[in-house]
Parts: structure tokens; sequence; C-alpha cells
């Protein structure tokens, strides 16, 4: 059921041989699911020169033979969406529904991508003098470097696959070697469907090893880097020492802002489903629940009873509604925030303890009555943790909501035109769900502010991070 684990390098498939490498565990049981071979340098550096011949020849393809190829790659992951579904269940835990849904969407994003790639336009800007021919194309900007996170194993290492092959461009990427499983059986459709030699590599290893080796190379011009605040300051940083564009899709902790003519119950079931998707494991998760007096007691309550409601199990069997999280790391860090919680008189209103004996499971929790400098309310939960607070006004909430460093996704909920707007307008973050949760789709914009990151993926900005911009004055 699960996969064969190797590197993808030059259109050639590498198993482990001589190798250092690692176990993937199954979350859920805390089992093995195989070894995952490490690149060595040499690996490495035979990547980036693959890289840079596959560029030559994958710029000069045509947009629209490179959308067809695209568009095959796309059906193909549809053909095996179910088994790829199961592989994502066993490495990273989430319940088979959602990673159905994840790679549907996976699919849905290389075909948009192959669609935009087509309409690259540039124009024509009229010149000053007679004969002054004036135009500005877009161009691919080479060989990129990505970077992705374990939590969605298909659908992020497929905006950045999607978005620089449709540009033009080709890609080393290095996936989480937490779910890489999920990661090859994706690039298996690109092989499958005739991305020629050196267009994609898939390498894992050391992380730091394996990006300092390929950010420091000359063949990569752009870095696309999805994961932490810290790690994403630090790869900037190296992307900074050669000039190379980067796009950095960092971590958040968004709040939402529950008005008191929005209807409780309505908002709780909308808002709670979101909150407990893949476990809180979601950069754009809702982390910071405000609401207004009037409503609090009966969004609370229906919030809760939510959270109880929610099955705990093994992804793969049926009627679960909640995973495992993805590492042992994460229960740490759940019981951290609870700790906090109670040493600064928070209550826990449900959950707040890890479940079993076996696996990576925590009870969904919720909270209530932290003050707003407590851990839950400033770092970024990434868990089944929501805090649910009080306020009184407009004011004072977007005051609160926009006090973090922060700035990914934010959400809020009013029945009232004006209000939508203004909140709509006074929340600081790169995407806004306003009673909405619906902020990622392929057609659409998805990064962050501050230190939520900068530039975007998907939608046609995301094709446009992966093109240089380039005038021709010709006379």
């Amino acid at each position: 059921m699960y996969t064969d684990l190797q590197l993808y390098i030059d259109g050639e498939w590498l198993n482990g041989a001589s190798r250092k490498g690692e176990e993937v565990l199954n979350p859920a049981t805390g089992k093995s699911l195989g070894t995952l071979p490490h690149a060595t340098k040499a690996d490495l550096d035979r990547a980036l020169d693959a890289a840079d011949k596959g560029f030559a020849v994958w710029r000069a393809t045509s947009a629209y033979d490179r959308a067809k190829v695209l568009r095959k790659a796309a059906d193909l992951v549809r053909e095996r969406a179910e088994h790829i579904a199961r592989v994502m269940v066993q490495e990273q835990g989430k319940p088979l529904a959602e990673a159905r849904g994840e790679v549907i969407t996976t699919a849905d994003i290389i075909d948009w991508m192959a669609e935009e790639g087509r309409r690259a336009y540039g124009r024509i800007v009229p010149g000053r003098g007679k004969n002054v021919r004036q135009l500005v194309t877009q161009e691919p900007v080479g060989v990129v470097a990505a970077f992705t996170p374990w939590n969605f194993p298909t659908l992020t290492p497929v905006r950045k696959i999607a978005g620089a092959l449709a540009a033009g461009c080709s890609l080393i990427l290095k996936a989480a070697e937490e779910t890489p499983g999920a990661c090859v059986e994706l690039v298996k459709c690109f092989d499958d469907a005739g991305v020629p030699k050196g267009v994609l590599n898939l390498v894992f290893g050391v992380p730091s090893d394996v990006s300092e080796h390929l950010i420091g190379s000359d063949i990569v011009r752009k870095i696309s880097f999805t994961g932490s605040i810290p790690v994403g300051k630090h790869l900037a940083g190296l992307a900074a020492k050669g000039m190379k564009r980067a796009t950095m899709e960092l971590g958040g902790h968004s709040p939402v802002v529950v008005f008191g003519d929005a209807d409780p119950e309505k908002t709780a079931d909308t808002i709670a489903a979101f909150k407990f998707r893949n476990a809180g494991q979601v950069c754009i998760s809702p982390t910071r629940f405000y609401v207004q007096d009037g409503v609090y007691d009966r969004f609370l309550s229906r919030f809760t009873e939510f959270a109880n409601n929610i099955k705990l199990g093994d992804g793969l069997e049926q009627g679960t509604t909640m995973g495992p999280l993805a590492n042992p790391r994460r229960l740490d860090a759940m019981e951290a925030i609870v700790q906090d919680t109670k040493s600064r008189g928070g209550k826990i209103v449900t959950g707040g303890k890890r479940h079993g004996n076996q696996g990576n499971f925590f009870e969904p929790t919720v909270i209530t009555d932290v003050p707003d400098d407590s851990k839950i309310m400033t770092d970024e939960p990434f868990g089944p943790v929501a805090p649910i607070v009080r306020f009184k006004t407009f004011d004072e909430v977007v005051e609160r909501a926009n006090s973090l460093p922060y700035g990914l996704a934010s959400y809020a909920f009013t029945t009232n035109t004006q209000t939508a707007t203004m909140i709509g307008d006074a929340l600081q973050s790169g995407m806004v769900g306003v009673n909405s949760v619906a902020i990622s789709t392929p057609e659409t914009p998805f990064g962050g502010i501050k230190e939520s990151g900068y530039g975007q993926e998907g939608g046609i900005e995301g094709l446009e991070g992966y093109t240089n911009r380039k005038f021709i004055s010709q006379g």
C-alpha cells in the first residue's frame, strides 16, 4: 500500500544503494513504512547540472506544448488519486477523505497553471519616437530550488512544481523527509506525462545541508520555500547573497473575529470544521478566536460540542474525522501550550491531553479565559488547540487581531455589509475570509505579509513569481 522511496534526478529513479537514509514512520502507529534515501553531494551536483540542461530544453518548448504535458500529469494524478491519498494518510495521518480532497486539488492546480502558462502575456508600450517599438515580455527566471513541509505532501509541492514548469523553468524539489511517499507518487505522474529529463528533480536529505548546497549554487536563480519563519529568514539570507529571487510562505497565527450580529451556531460549525482540519496543522488554520460579548456563550457552546464530536483515529479507519499529529514534537508543543494556559489562569473547556497509548494523538482542545500575552495567543500552535476569548468593540478587536508580527490569513463573520467591508480593510494579512474560509484555491493568490513572508502562489501571481520582466526598446 505504501510506495518505494527513491530520489528522482535527471529522469532517473535512484534507490538507497549506499546512500544514508532515515526511517519514515506512520504517525498513527509509530511503525516504520520504509527507508528514505538521502541525496549525497554528488547527487545534488548531478541534480543541479541536470536542471541547468533541462532548463535550456524546457524554456525552448512552446507554452502550448508545455501545457499539454502538464495537463497529462494532472490526468494521471486523478487516475491515481486513491493510491496517492492512501500513501499520504499512512505517512501524514490526515483522514482519507481529506487526503483525497488534497490530491484532487493538486490536479486542479496543475491544470490551472498549465493554462495560465499559455497566457504569460506581455504588452506593447507606445514609444516617444516615430519608429520606436517598446515591448515588455515575461521570461522564465531559470532553475528553481523549492523546499516544502510535511503537512500537505502533494498540494504544497505542486504549487511550486506547476508554477515553475508552466513558466518554463526547471526545478529541484526537496520535499519533507517525514512525508515523502505521496510526493514521490506525484513526481511519477510528471515523469510518466513526459516531462523532459532534468526539468523536474526530487531530492531528500538533511534539510540544512541540502538547502545550503542548492541555494549556494550559481545555477539556481529562484528559491521557493514553505515552512517556519526562522528557517525562512535563514534561507532568505542565503538567497540574498546571490541576489536570487525568493518566494517565502511562512507561518501565521490567524485571528477569527465573530461579531455580535453573526449567527453563532452556523459560524461555529463552519470555523470549527476548518480549525480541526488536518488536526490544526495548517498554516492558514484559524488559531485565535475573538467573539463579541453578545454571542460568546452560544458560539463557545456550539464550538465545544463540535470538538467533542470529533472521532480521533487512524486516517484509514472508517468514521475517523481527525487523525494524529505528524510527529512527537507536535505533542510536546501542545502540552507546553496547555501548561502555559493553566499557569495563567486559563480554562480547559474540553480536551487538553494526549489520546490513546500509541501514535501521536492529541484531543481536540478548547481554551478560554487566557490573556493576550499567553503562549497560545502569541505563538502559532499548529495543532488542535483553539483559544476563544471575548471582545467588546470593533476598534478593540482590530488592535488585538493585528498586534502580532504575523500576517498570513484572517477571518471574520458578520451579517452587516458595512462591518464586512470595514473588517476586510482593517485586518493586516495577505488573505482575509469574510463569512468564508475559501481563501486557498488554484486561481487565487496565496501568500502573507509581515513576518509571514512575501510573494504569492496560485493565480496569475503564482505564475509571475517564476518569470522575469524584460523591456525591449527597438529603434
